[in-house]
């Protein structure tokens, strides 16, 4: 499996679409998915907004549980690699970084505004 480093200052505005999760390796026991080095790997989806109206959604997975994160936020990603994979017919490109943390001051408003 190849990796690709990305360049996240070209993505544009990156913001939490579903807060961190535990990667789940089996559905039937709910076991979580670890590293090599046997910490539990979490995803966090986030939105790439580049330009204009296109938003795409990837889910990036992480060694640990990223602190502070919550839905709607802008974050900030780190060290962020693409992973091009292929399994018999499927294919597809996963996304892993170092780290995933808030951008302070940028929670999703609630509904209604400010007043």
């Amino acid at each position: 499996m190849q990796s690709i480093p990305v360049d996240t200052t070209r993505l544009g505005v990156l913001r939490c679409a579903i807060a961190p999760e535990a990667k789940i390796t089996n559905p039937d026991t709910q076991e979580v998915k670890r590293d090599r080095d046997g910490n539990p790997v979490w995803t966090v989806a986030v939105t790439v907004r580049q330009d204009g109206r296109r938003i795409s959604v990837i889910e990036i997975a992480v060694t640990g549980q990223p602190k502070g994160i919550e839905e709607g936020q802008i974050v900030k990603v780190t060290g962020l690699t693409a992973f091009a994979w292929s399994m018999g017919d499927r294919h597809g490109v996963s996304f892993r970084a170092d780290a995933i943390t808030p951008v302070h001051g940028t929670a999703a408003q609630g509904k209604g505004g400010e007043r």
